[in-house]
Formats: structure tokens, C-alpha cells, sequence
């Protein structure tokens, strides 16, 4: 039997110093075939000379073309999803620069997909610091009903999805590019955008992969006080905010159970929120921290 061809969307950016881990890490995937798409937003580290040195030596690693600026992981994938072909394999898996995936990942990945009948996926991952402190990051908890306008499935970089849906998402991203764009993090949209869909999604409770932290993490693990004070910033700021309804916004046509006309205006009142507080986030403690922050008018 053929082994599942998988086109893993690898967004770089000054990563010269991690890359060569994790390119070595997804090459070493076991049991299946793995081709590795790259697309570089401009950097000062020689990273675009290193993955275009290394595509030439390898066949399995192709590069986009080099030069465009995008200011942030989010459209960098977008770029990614747009641009590549990858009508002829069977997932695509979406991968950070700096992390470390361990060998059964994709393969585990698409068994969990065969199993559930799930269109997409994603997974637990593992923290891990420069002095070997390492924390499970859990994010399988139960799905809730709107979930998905107010979270992410989990990091991006634990995400794979079938192939025929993909390319749905590939459609709907370029209809809507300037929009799509305007949106901070893929992951979330993308997690939206199949739910939103009424497509099945599994969380795999298992870690297949090291989540690298350090200063240069656009978005990171979430943990302790300064996560806690950070989340306050986003949300005083008006950013969170801001996300869900560009998010809403954007799947106004697709979202079950929420008036269109709350989603095209891009506001969904704190009525709504209050009343349906238990089915906004899938941690309780993140539910009770949104219902507060709704009542007191923080959101």
C-alpha cells in the first residue's frame, strides 16, 4: 500500500538558528511521505540562503519565491495555502521553524483522522525551554458549541488537515484575501472556518511534538502570571475583540446559531455572550474568565 503524501506549509523567518532541527525532524517522519513547502518573510539571518541551499540538495524541500514582507506568522501561511499546489496529496500539515516533531506525528495524525472521521486535527504539544523545563500544553478539552469564534483549536503547528477540505479553505482564502489577511493568527481562522463549516475536528490529547519557547515566539505557551496579565493587555486593548469579530465577520454565512446580521455588522452583543458564557471557550476556567471579563466590560 502507497503511504499518505502529506505537503507540511512551513512559514520562516529569521530562524536560520532552528531550522536545521526541525527540517531534520519532519524529514524523519516515519511512515509516510512527506514533502516540505517553504516560504520565507524577509530576514537578516540568512535564512533564505540556507533553505534555498537546501532544497537544492534535497528533493523533498521546495521553496517559494523570496522577497515579500508580511509582518507576522498569520500571513505568511496565508501565502503558504494560496500559492502551493497540493491538490495531489492527501493532508497538508502546517509547521513553525524553531519546534522539534517527534517521528510518529504525522503518521499518528492520520490514523487519529481515520479513526474519528475528522476533517481536522490537531493535538497536545509539549513546551520546552532552552534549560529543559518542559510543560504539557493541554488543549483537549470537549469542543463547545461556539468555540471557535473565541479560540483556536491549539498551536497551528500541531494542525493537519484532509486534503479535499483544504482545498475548500484554499477557495475561501482566496475570495476573501484582503479580509483573511487582516486576521493576526491562521491557526484560529483556520479552526474556525471548519467548524464554522460543520466539519469535524479532533484534538488529540497525546503530544507528538516539542513547542519551542523562547523571546522570540510570536505567540507562545500561555502559561503563569505574565500570560495572565498579557491576556488582560489584549483584552483592555480591544485586539481580542477585534479577532473574534473579524473572525464572525468573515464566516457570517456559515456560523449555526448566531443571527447573521449580529455576525456582518462584526459584533455579537454581551447579551449573547452572558447567556451563552458555557459555550464560548472549552477550559472552564477560560469560560468563567470571558463571562467575567464581559461583565465587567473588559471585553
Amino acid at each position: 500500500m502507497d503511504m499518505v503524501k502529506i505537503a507540511v506549509l512551513l512559514a520562516a523567518y529569521n530562524g536560520v538558528k532552528w531550522l536545521p532541527a526541525q527540517v531534520e525532524s519532519i524529514l524523519q517522519q516515519k511512515n509516510v511521505d512527506v514533502n516540505i513547502f517553504i516560504s520565507v518573510d524577509s530576514s537578516s539571518d540568512a535564512t533564505e540562503a540556507w533553505v534555498s541551499e537546501l532544497a537544492l540538495n534535497n528533493t523533498q524541500v521546495k521553496v517559494l519565491p523570496h522577497g515579500e514582507h508580511f509582518g507576522g506568522a498569520g500571513r505568511n501561511f496565508y501565502r503558504l495555502i494560496r500559492d502551493v499546489d497540493f491538490s495531489e496529496f492527501d493532508y497538508i500539515a502546517l509547521a513553525d521553524q524553531d519546534d522539534i516533531w517527534l517521528a510518529d506525528k504525522l503518521s499518528a495524525a492520520h490514523e487519529r483522522i481515520l479513526e474519528s472521521c475528522a476533517s481536522g486535527y490537531s493535538s497536545n504539544v509539549t513546551a520546552f525551554w532552552s534549560d529543559g523545563r518542559k510543560v504539557l500544553l493541554d488543549k483537549a478539552q470537549h469542543q463547545r458549541k461556539y468555540d471557535f469564534l473565541f479560540e483556536a483549536a491549539g498551536p497551528g503547528c500541531s494542525y493537519v488537515l484532509k486534503v479535499s477540505d483544504a482545498l475548500e479553505f484554499k477557495r475561501f482564502v482566496i475570495a476573501n484575501w484582503s479580509r483573511v489577511c487582516e486576521v493576526s493568527l491562521h491557526d484560529w481562522l483556520v479552526y474556525a472556518w471548519f467548524r464554522s463549516s460543520g466539519l469535524s475536528w479532533y484534538i488529540d490529547p497525546v503530544s507528538h511534538m516539542l513547542y519551542r519557547q523562547h523571546s522570540n515566539n510570536q505567540f507562545g505557551a500561555n502559561t503563569g502570571i505574565k500570560a495572565l496579565v498579557a491576556r488582560l493587555s489584549l483584552l483592555r486593548s480591544g485586539w481580542y475583540r477585534g479577532e473574534v469579530s473579524k473572525i464572525s465577520g468573515l464566516l457570517a454565512d456559515k456560523a449555526q446559531g448566531l443571527p447573521a446580521s449580529l455576525l456582518k455588522q462584526g459584533k455579537i452583543p454581551s447579551s449573547f455572550l452572558i447567556r451563552n458564557w458555557a459555550s464560548l471557550r472549552r477550559r472552564f476556567r477560560d469560560r468563567v474568565f470571558l463571562l467575567v471579563m464581559v461583565v465587567l466590560g473588559i471585553y
